[in-house]
């Protein structure tokens, strides 16, 4: 019986250092959404191999990101995960959330999946109107970012802008290589990423304070014979906006907090391997906003004149 990727005998009882911190990055990188394809890309590309000797294949990967073991634990005959006394190369929340990604705990998971989109959210802005930009592919199906013109429902845009997102993030994720390589710029990413861990937990204790008013509003309502079912509904809906916008900076700030680059040594292999939230994250704590101008009918350029970056003042 081969051992399990991780430990130096088959009882799970000694660890192999060599392939702990490997083992624990292939299990960040799969709890941040990365597809076993590309987690088994970067271990392959950085020397990785598997216990034989060989390259890793995305199911050999997945195999041993699915043992028990590897974070202390069995399962009994029910299927439960209960502590088994041995070492805990990654964490059991950690081993559970990635357990919870397995294809029969997720219904959806026989559609096409969802391309991600490295430069998504609201500091990625049209240059003309200043609203967001929203992820929109071609009619031939390439990924694209464009700025939605403005209705009735969804009122801000001036649907002015349109641009390829390989492109974008081509064009950005080389300026922010060469801002990394700057002397000191780490450093300053660090106490970023430090600040971001703060601000999350902040934000943890606002949305948390906002569901609780929630809560009590619908209370209140139901008691109360003064509120109108209009004035309800206008409060609700604006804390549920409220709500919905502090998730969306918490995630970002949760991402922000997890990107570690200080042992990096290639720092253009790193960004070709690492996961899309953590390119994201990092690019968005050394830029505040993107601003993408309109470009000719069909143009395949992208430089100054189209994308101005506004970087972060540091300090």
């Amino acid at each position: 019986m081969p051992r399990l990727y991780g430990f130096a005998g088959t009882t799970f009882r000694r660890a192999k250092d060599d392939e702990v911190s490997p083992l624990r990055e292939a299990a960040n990188r799969r709890e941040a959404g990365q597809p076993y394809e590309e987690i088994t890309g970067w271990m392959n590309a950085e020397g990785h191999r598997t216990t034989l000797g060989g390259e890793w294949r995305p199911h050999v990967l997945a195999a041993v990101l699915d043992h028990p073991a590897i974070a202390g634990l069995y399962e009994d005959a029910d299927g439960n995960l209960l502590p088994s006394g041995g070492l805990e190369l990654i964490s059991p929340e950690q081993f559970r959330k990635i357990r919870q990604m397995r294809p029969k705990h997720q219904p959806d998971a026989d559609r096409a999946p969802q391309r991600e989109y490295m430069l998504s959210g609201k500091r990625t802005v049209c240059g003309l109107c200043g609203h967001a930009l929203s992820a929109a592919p071609s009619n031939a199906g390439s990924r694209g970012h464009r700025c939605k013109p403005s209705t009735r429902t969804r009122p801000g845009g001036c649907g002015g802008v349109r641009i390829n997102a390989d492109l974008l993030e081509t064009y950005v994720g080389e300026h922010v290589i060469a801002e990394l390589s700057k002397p000191g710029v780490r450093d300053l990413v660090e106490k970023a990423r430090e600040q971001a861990e703060r601000e999350a937990a902040s934000l943890r204790v606002r949305v948390n304070d906002d569901r609780e008013r929630q809560r009590r509003l619908g209370e209140d309502y139901a008691k109360s014979r003064d509120m109108s079912l209009s004035a309800f509904k206008a409060a609700d809906k604006e804390l549920s906006a409220q709500i919905r916008e502090a998730r969306e900076e918490l995630l970002f700030l949760e991402q922000a907090a997890r990107v570690n680059i200080g042992g990096v040594s290639d720092l253009v292999k790193w960004w070709k391997h690492a996961p899309v939230a953590s390119k994201r994250a990092l690019t968005f704590l050394l830029l505040e906003q993107i601003a993408v101008y309109p470009g000719g009918r069909g143009s395949r350029t992208v430089d100054a004149n189209r994308v101005r970056l506004t970087w972060r003042t540091w300090g």
